[in-house]
């Protein structure tokens, strides 16, 4: 009966030192997701499973071009995987199939999507918004099948939940994820 017991005893602290290890970690640091959709194809595909790097944005500011999972505004209970476009204090317009970023009034460019965007690809809109401080304009980049900024507006930093960090699978397109550069 000692040994059955002591047995137990070992399997236990084994589960616990092991959620004391990976809960923290689970909750605060890096997250799973699931891609459920078609808003960011050709970069994530539908069923494309991602690691969330939720610390980096206590550090440091979100970046334009890095993609994001986020909280829905409009239904906080859902999740929301897009690009950040505009930055706080910036206008964004989306107008004859392009994306301009204004800084300040003055038109800085016609933002180059081809890092990750099709040439033939045009953005369709039109809308002019200007951010606030903590506020982000987003974008999917399938913008035809993406409900995003240009449908219900700017994103909150709070709803903000993390940068994408790894794409985990599929195995063949495993992956660390970068910003492009601008």
């Amino acid at each position: 009966m000692r040994k059955i017991l002591s047995f137990f005893w070992e399997v236990a602290k084994i589960g616990i030192i092991a959620a004391v290890i990976v809960v923290p970690i689970r909750y605060f640091l890096f997250q799973p997701f699931f891609v459920r959709g078609q808003s960011m194809e050709p970069s994530f595909y539908n069923s494309d499973y991602l690691v969330v790097d939720e610390i980096s944005y206590r550090f440091k500011a979100p970046q334009r071009g890095e993609v994001i999972v986020f909280k829905f505004p409009n239904d906080p209970s859902q999740r929301y995987i897009k690009r950040i476009i505009g930055l706080p204090g910036e206008t964004v317009e989306v107008k004859d199939g392009k994306v301009v970023i204004f800084i300040e009034d003055s038109e800085v460019e016609t933002l180059d999507e081809s890092d990750y965007l099709s040439n033939s690809l045009s953005t369709p809109g039109n809308i002019k918004i200007i951010l606030d401080e903590n506020e982000y304009f987003v974008l999917g980049d399938n913008r035809i099948a993406s409900s995003d900024s240009r449908s219900w507006g700017s994103l909150s930093k709070e709803y903000i939940i993390g940068r994408v960090f790894f794409r985990a699978f599929p195995f063949a397109a495993l992956a660390k994820i970068e910003a492009p550069s601008y």
